[in-house]
């Protein structure tokens, strides 16, 4: 089973960081955990929504492990100081 709770940390972490300067939150980018895995998140369109591919590294199965496809929405980055967002990932492979 994968355990999303140290990426979602780690990725909270960073972003709260990125608050203490004066750069405004950008989700675009490269994202990777200590686990190794990692997700690409798109620019954020005007309506506050994105995509990405998101590739683990943790895993309890035998089968190759594929790119999986996400889907986001922000709240606006211009409307907010730390704007919040959420994403779902669709797993290309399964094991359970």
């Amino acid at each position: 089973m994968v355990q999303a709770t140290p990426f979602v940390l780690v990725l909270f972490l960073a972003l709260g960081a990125q608050g203490l300067s004066a750069k405004k939150c950008s989700l675009s980018g490269t994202w990777v955990n200590d686990l190794g895995s990692n997700m690409t998140i798109s620019a954020v369109n005007a309506n506050g929504d994105f995509t990405g591919i998101y590739f683990t590294a943790v895993s309890n199965t035998t089968e190759k492990i594929k790119k999986s496809p996400l889907l986001g929405s922000q709240h606006l980055p211009n409307e907010l100081e730390q704007p919040t967002f959420g994403f779902t990932i669709h797993w290309s492979f399964s094991s359970t």
